[in-house]
């Protein structure tokens, strides 16, 4: 599939990628697992996992988030600060976010923080946090101007921004996280967390995020 600028403008292009990301079905037709296994949580993203923190910190907190929910803009811009200054920083958590696009658009919003970053979690979170703080900018009817702007800034040129909507590889890989979530780890809305394996659905505010982290931490 290659999404042109003119293509995505017109909308044809996004209700393609909806197709091949939604495999035609709502997300509410999917099996869900009863029971999260470690081994299937764990495992890692076929796009490779972009983790703040360090890998021996006693909490392990995985978010499974879309890029155009409301309410992960609001725990990215309201609660992830302060989980990144008290915690993540400190040693205390190690943090992935997973992708799980509920529309065509956040896909490409992921897509472009993939591109931005390559390899690097900074500047992906970067990106992440951008969009989000901007997030009733670019998610409108056409995004594409407001995206490219974004993208400038992360050092995307046109070129490299339309290269990167066109990649069906990362695309596929994307289907494949959200798929994975939703048919064995039961998600099923955004945010969902993993805390150290237990699962919590919907927005959270820093002071209950610590409540669930203080047996880990006392223990740790």
């Amino acid at each position: 599939m290659v999404i042109t600028r003119r293509e995505f403008c017109e909308g044809g292009a996004a209700l393609a990628l909806a197709a091949a990301l939604l495999g035609g079905s709502a997300l509410g037709s999917e099996a869900f697992a009863q029971k999260v296994s470690d081994a299937e949580l764990l495992k890692p993203s076929p796009l490779g996992d972009m983790t703040l923190g360090p890998a021996n910190a006693p909490v392990t907190i995985i978010e499974y988030a879309s890029m155009t929910c409301s309410h992960c803009a609001h725990f990215a811009t309201t609660t992830m600060p302060e989980l990144k200054k008290r915690y993540i920083d400190t040693g205390k958590v190690r943090y992935m976010l997973r992708e799980f696009p509920l529309d065509p658009l956040a896909a490409a919003g992921f897509m472009l923080a993939r591109c931005a970053a390559k390899d690097d979690p900074n500047k992906y979170y970067a990106l992440i946090d951008t969009l989000f703080q901007q997030q009733t900018t670019w998610v409108v009817q056409k995004p594409v101007e407001p995206l490219q702007a974004i993208g400038r800034q992360a050092g995307l040129s046109a070129q490299t921004f339309d290269a990167c909507l066109a990649n069906q590889s990362m695309l596929d890989k994307i289907e494949n996280v959200r798929k994975t979530a939703a048919e064995k780890l039961g998600v099923n809305s955004t945010p969902t967390f993993f805390i150290n394996g237990e699962k919590v659905s919907g927005d959270i505010s820093i002071d209950d995020l610590a409540k669930k982290m203080e047996p880990y931490l006392k223990a740790g």
